[in-house]
């Protein structure tokens, strides 16, 4: 099989309602296959398929390993040139996956790729988890063409060309099965959040290339699985943001700087802690506490530096760039380089 797209699934069975159907009809007349792979749902999603998608290949975990874990023991099942990880709450148009499988034959350089990610509901914005690809700044704050902090733009085709960047959302990835398994795929210590960021790095230390296409183009509505709101989410978020910089910045600018900058984000997280108990949100503070916690524990060796390229590092700081160029942050983003 040329390409796989497999969904991960937990206890989303009316995404699969919904969403499902017009994913078959997209790749019909195409050299892919839909799997769904089930991480333990409780939910109805296995009888769902059984009953309305008997043809779809199912791959059922016996626990939830969350999005790295199930991800990671799926893709082993799964024989295919090209994957497609492609979360439930995601709506595909007619003609989405052609630009994807183009790109990827041109350039044998580029080891991940990833359409524009759109809002759902506002189908002229950008969507938060992805937008038109992302960067991360000095300190390893994520942001997007398209999204910085929590301010998206409108699509008005300021992003419709091929980029390089530093990661595609793990929302509407493809990946390359020799680079996904040859990495060892997602850091299965993550369980969700940051992985993809982590694996792209990953990837260029290695040598690959990650790229957005803007030719195509799906609609996102996200927090599918875990709400913004949610402290868990707030404390995976938080771990693995500095489990990435422990791994991947020493290769990337030197041991010394990112021994510097990695104190630096902890200080900010401890700022952060400190507006989440002054604002008596008592269960974000202990996400934060316990990140950290988490963190220490957790960080093992940091990747060796191979001098290759990694696209998509900003040398400032995201979070003062906002405050001061407010609405004028997006104007960086258009540029070929950063």
């Amino acid at each position: 099989m040329k390409t796989s797209i497999v969904i991960l699934n937990y206890n989303t069975a009316d995404y699969l309602r919904r969403f499902l159907p017009p994913l078959l009809e997209s790749i019909k007349g195409q050299d892919a296959e839909v799997v769904v792979a089930d991480n333990a749902s409780t939910d109805s999603s296995l009888e769902v398929m059984a009953a309305e998608f008997p043809s779809v290949r199912v791959i059922a975990l016996d626990r939830n390993y969350g999005f790295t874990g199930g991800y990671n023991r799926a893709l082993r099942e799964v024989e295919a040139e090209l994957y497609v990880l492609i979360n439930t709450d995601v709506e595909v148009p007619s003609g989405w996956l052609e630009p994807l499988v183009g790109y990827m034959d041109e350039h044998p350089e580029c080891g991940a790729c990833g359409p524009k990610l759109l809002s759902f509901a506002d189908r002229g914005r950008f969507e938060y988890a992805g937008a038109a690809g992302g960067f991360i700044d000095r300190y390893g704050y994520p942001f997007c063409r398209g999204r910085v902090l929590t301010l998206t733009e409108e699509d008005n085709g300021q992003y419709d060309s091929p980029r390089l960047v530093h990661w595609v959302s793990g929302a509407c990835l493809m990946v390359r099965s020799e680079v996904f398994n040859g990495l060892g795929g997602f850091d299965d210590d993550f369980f969700a959040h940051f992985d993809e960021i982590d694996l792209c790095w990953r990837m260029q230390l290695a040598g690959w290339k990650v790229a957005a296409i803007p030719s195509s183009a799906v609609y996102h509505i996200g927090g599918g699985t875990l709400p913004q709101t949610s402290p868990f989410k707030l404390r995976l978020n938080y771990r693995n943001n500095l489990l990435t910089l422990w791994k991947n910045l020493p290769a990337t600018v030197g041991p010394r700087k990112a021994k510097l900058r990695l104190t630096e984000r902890m200080l900010l997280d401890g700022l952060a802690a400190i507006v989440y108990l002054l604002k008596g949100q008592w269960s974000s503070f202990t996400a934060v506490w316990t990140a950290h916690r988490e963190f220490r524990r957790m960080r093992g060796k940091a990747i060796e530096a191979k001098g290759c390229k990694v696209e998509g590092l900003y040398p400032g700081s995201i979070l003062l760039d906002r405050i001061f160029r407010k609405n004028r942050i997006f104007a960086f983003c258009r540029k070929d380089n950063i």
